[in-house]
């Protein structure tokens, strides 16, 4: 079979859909793409349904060589790209010849790239989604030198555009909107997470983005119990005993032990997973 084989990874590549949603009751997260509308694009990109399997980069440094004509895209954080040395714009549709390289640099902001191909990577699917949960191990392992990605049958639609106007990802302060709750109360004030700027941390990955205090007041619970374990949302804000909140990402455990202080709105999930470390945030409060 033929398809993009992988000639070299960063530090991190995985195949990645929308996820598996439908299997809580089993103990089984969504996972799928970190930046659920990078994927999206990439993939109205080239033709195909939204929810196409395609390639979630860390940082860059893939490597892709055609072994048979492909159409592709690139879309998130802002690596070079190149085909065959030759320089390539993000968020456009390009055609790879057999023989021909895709190469990404390390992007320069942003943390997360996608690549994807018309007709998708049909690797096998398990529990009906392509996606790899990094903290439960289900899905394709994450691309080693010498994969081969296998192509999809190519959709009826074709491309519409050529290249999409997406503005750049930044390094600048990032607003995050957040509902309070549903733990709020366990803390001595709860309005201190909105007061104030934080920071991502190192401590970030697809499981979740860890914050350090930048300014404001630190977090304090009132109720030094423990939680009965409960059922975790994407996009909450979870506060362990350190104080340092974790917005949980795609990976997210399903349950969890700690307060949980506020929720992110959905809209705004896909910026945290794109937040490098260092970072600066605010959390700006919705009722």
């Amino acid at each position: 079979m033929s398809g993009l084989r992988v000639e070299r990874v960063g530090p991190l590549a995985t195949i990645q859909d929308l996820g598996r949603p439908g299997w809580f009751e089993s103990g089984v997260g969504t996972a799928g793409a970190a930046d659920r509308a990078s994927l999206r694009l990439a993939n109205r990109l080239v033709g195909n349904p939204e929810g196409a399997a395609g390639v979630e980069v860390l940082l860059g440094g893939l490597e892709l060589l055609a072994e048979r004509h492909a159409t592709v895209a690139v879309t998130g954080a802002a690596a070079p790209i190149t085909v065959d040395d030759r320089p390539m714009g993000s968020a456009s549709v390009l055609e790879m010849e057999e023989g021909q390289r895709l190469r990404l640099g390390f992007a320069a902001t942003g943390l997360r790239v996608y690549v994807a191909v018309r007709g998708g990577v049909e690797v096998a699917p398990v529990l009906g989604s392509r996606s790899r949960d990094t903290l439960s191990g289900i899905g394709p392992e994450p691309l080693r030198a010498g994969d081969v990605l296998p192509l999809g049958p190519p959709p009826r639609d074709w491309p519409i555009v050529d290249v999409a106007p997406v503005p750049a990802l930044g390094g600048d302060l990032l607003t995050l909107r957040a509902m309070p709750g549903p733990r709020a109360d366990w803390f001595a004030d709860a309005a201190a997470l909105f007061a104030g700027e934080w920071t991502v941390s190192s401590e970030t990955d697809r499981i979740g983005a860890r914050l350090d205090r930048r300014t404001g007041p630190t977090l304090r619970r009132s109720v030094s119990g423990e939680l009965p374990t409960e059922g975790m949302a994407l996009g909450s804000v979870q506060v362990p005993p350190s104080g340092q909140p974790v917005v949980f990402l795609a990976d997210h455990p399903i349950t969890g032990g700690y307060p949980v202080i506020a929720v992110v709105v959905d809209a705004d999930v896909d910026a945290v997973a794109q937040a490098r470390p260092g970072q600066p945030l605010r959390f700006r409060r919705l009722e």
